[in-house]
């Protein structure tokens, strides 16, 4: 793992206008080049808030982020050509076909005639998608629309990649293959920020997690030292529930 984080949050804070007490709680938090970082948590801890301050979608209340030594405040569009999004709500147009849909968001990065055309191609191919390319999105299964949605935030290759929920509520086969990818996409030097409900998956697939509850983060570390520390429970799910708590998140 280098040394430098390509990933440097600093006390940061989000607190929603109308409301008493903030989605994020002054975190800190270095990710490193190279990593598959998860961000756990139940509903409400505020994962997708931070995800979405890193993203640039909207700004901190307090705090200070670097990416790739880039303030997120002052340089927002060179972070954009360097970050992927795969948002957990599908980011697609249902009457438009997967082609079409890949070749809108190709030409927002920039990415135009041949050099698109054969990106989106491979990528098609890769996931098996090659013999649907011309078919309306909003015909898809589950699975096939969440792997259009995975390509749309890869197109312009990005030195990183954020995955709010990428395999939610999909076929066995759909998540393997998405999983598999990512392992492969890592190998290559992608750095991956990912959250998940699936603590499984997340116990195999990355190199550290934090888990959040309340805005904040209460644990931070490779999945086996949290197992570690925590002898007497199982798995990374057990450590969770003892960390969160069993009460419902609605």
């Amino acid at each position: 793992m280098a040394d430098l984080p390509i990933i440097e949050i600093k006390k940061l804070s989000k607190i929603y206008k109308g409301s008493n007490e903030p989605a994020v709680s002054c975190i800190s938090l270095d990710i490193f080049p190279g990593e598959i970082f998860g961000l756990l948590g139940p509903n409400g801890a505020g994962k997708t808030t931070t995800i979405s301050i890193l993203c640039g979608l909207f700004p901190p209340s307090e705090g200070d982020i670097f990416i790739d030594g880039l303030d997120i405040r002052s340089n927002p569009e060179k972070i954009k050509q360097i970050i992927g999004v795969v948002p957990q709500d599908l980011a697609l147009y249902p009457t438009l076909s997967a082609r079409e849909n890949l070749t809108f968001y190709g030409n927002m990065y920039g990415i135009r005639g041949k050099e698109l055309r054969d990106r989106i191609d491979g990528f098609l191919q890769v996931f098996g998608l090659e013999k649907f390319a011309r078919r309306q999105v909003g015909r898809y299964s589950g699975g096939m629309k969440r792997r259009v949605n995975l390509i749309a935030g890869l197109l312009h290759h990005p030195k990183i990649i954020f995955l709010d929920e990428p395999t939610v509520g999909i076929d066995v086969q759909s998540r393997i293959m998405i999983l598999n990818y990512l392992k492969d996409l890592n190998k290559a030097g992608t750095t991956i920020i990912y959250t998940s409900h699936y603590m499984e998956e997340a116990e195999n697939l990355c190199s550290r997690v934090a888990i959040m509850d309340q805005g904040k983060i209460i644990s931070i570390g490779k999945p086996a030292d949290l197992l570690a520390t925590n002898p007497e429970f199982k798995n990374l799910e057990h450590v969770f529930i003892h960390l969160t708590g069993k009460d419902l998140r609605d």
